[in-house]
This record gives C-alpha cells, structure tokens and sequence, in this order.
C-alpha cells in the first residue's frame, strides 16, 4: 500500500498542496535605497543634506557672531567717543581754571607790586621832608611859626610892614604857581586884620547847608575851627582859622591829597598870644 492510500485511509483528504505562493501581481517591490527597513522608522538625511546643514548653522553662527563684533565694536566707539569728549571737555575746563587762576595771580601780583612801588614813592617823599623847614611869620603880628617839607617852596605875596598889618604866604611842592583861582595850593597862610567873629561868619551858611563840615581843634594853646569841604575859591580843601591877639589866622589847603601834611603842620603851629 502506497503512502498516499495510507494517508488517505485516516481522515478527509486534506486540500492539495498548491505550492508556492502565486505572485499574481509580479515581483515585490523592493525597499527604497534611502529607507532603513524597519517598521516605525523615519528617513535619514543623505551625506550631502547632512553637510548642507552643518554649513548653514556654520554659516549662521558666523553671522551671528558678526553681528556681536559688531555690535561690541559700536560699544566701545562709543564709549571711547563719550570718554575723549569728557576728557576735552575737562581739560578745556581746567584749562580755563588755570587760565583764570594765573591771570588772578597775575593780576594780584602787579596790584602787590604797584602798592609797593606807591608805598616806596610815599616813604622816599616823606624821607625827603626831612629835616623839616620852620616858617615864621612877622613878629608883631605873633611870631607864628610851624614846620613844613623841606621839598616845598615858599613865596611870600606881602609884607606886614607895607600891607596895613596884614600877612600872606603860600607854600608848594617843587615850586608856588600863579596865584590864582584856577591854581590849587598845598598851603596858604593868611594873618588878618579882620575880627575873628566876622570872619568865621561867612562859613556859617556852608556849615548848615552841609557843604562844609566844622570841627573844633586846639592849635599853640587856644580853640581853632576846621572847615573842612568847598571852600570860598571852589576847590575841596580844609580851612583852620584862630585867633592871634586882635587878628584872625587863616592856614589853609586847597587840595585833600595834603590833608596829612596839613595836619601835621597845625601839630607844630607856635604863636606869642
């Protein structure tokens, strides 16, 4: 008995077996080249995508940092712009500052040294004062006597003898010029043969309207006034007048800038009362 009759004799025929399955479609397909067989995969980039994309971030990184350099280069322009501009702006400032300190300094040190040279001129013009020369006027009319700069000079207008008792001097630096009432004098001596009272009358009105101040002084032992301001003749000096027994004693100065020899000259005045 053959094999097949044997395996036919325990059961149903099984269906024929129909060998290989048919391909009634043709060949399978096969996978693409760029395609990894396996399921769930995704597609990988080719060797030449990849190296597009590595030069691309490269390429962008570089960029980027570009932009940075350039944006810190900008910065520090900037930066150094605004600390040359500080810089310029203070040294102009300190320049200034020196300038002005200098010329301050300057300014100082030719104002010290005109004082000085004044302060110099002043001690060598007081030096040469001395000794001081006496003046002495007529002796019936008193004997006034007082001491002046030897550096000024004397002039004598008139005679006591030849003038109805009446005497005028006038003392000036270097030299006395025309007496006149354009001429300002440094001293002018004056005995009248005028009484005192009337005399200082006249200056009564210039005292109240306030063009004259009065103060009173002791000059050789008796009261004197001082007027001090616009004077008779127009100019801005001082006037002492006294008494000398029945006569009145003008000594005046027509000027301000010999108020100190002024003084010092009434310091010495002297008379026989």
């Amino acid at each position: 008995m053959d094999n097949d009759n044997n395996y036919n004799s325990f059961g149903p025929n099984p269906a024929p077996n129909p060998g290989p399955n048919p391909m009634p479609y043709g060949p399978a397909p096969e996978p693409a080249a760029n395609s990894i067989n396996q399921p769930y995969s995704h597609s990988a980039n080719t060797p030449l995508q990849g190296n597009q994309v590595i030069a691309k971030d490269a390429l962008e990184t570089q960029k980027n940092r570009s932009i940075l350099w350039i944006i810190i280069t900008i910065v520090c322009a900037l930066t150094a712009i605004t600390f040359i501009g500080l810089f310029i702006w203070m040294y102009n400032k300190w320049s200034d500052a020196d300038t002005n300190v200098t010329g301050q300094i300057d300014a100082a040190v030719a104002v010290a040294r005109s004082n000085a040279i004044a302060e110099t001129e002043k001690e060598f013009e007081e030096r040469e004062k001395y000794p001081y020369k006496m003046f002495s006027g007529p002796a019936d009319l008193g004997s006034l006597t007082f001491e002046y700069p030897k550096t000024w000079s004397l002039y004598e207008e008139e005679d006591a003898s030849n003038s109805g008792n009446e005497f005028k001097a006038y003392l000036n630096p270097d030299k006395v010029p025309p007496v006149n009432s354009e001429n300002p004098i440094a001293l002018r001596v004056m005995i009248l043969n005028e009484a005192y009272d009337s005399y200082v009358q006249k200056y009564q009105s210039e005292v109240e309207d306030g063009r004259m101040s009065l103060t009173v002084t002791p000059i050789g032992g008796s009261n004197a006034n001082i007027y001090k301001g616009l004077l008779d003749n127009d100019f801005q000096g001082i006037a002492a007048i006294f008494k000398i027994r029945d006569k009145t004693v003008v000594i005046q100065t027509d000027a301000l800038v010999f108020e100190s020899d002024f003084n010092r000259i009434l310091s010495t005045v002297k008379y026989n009362s």
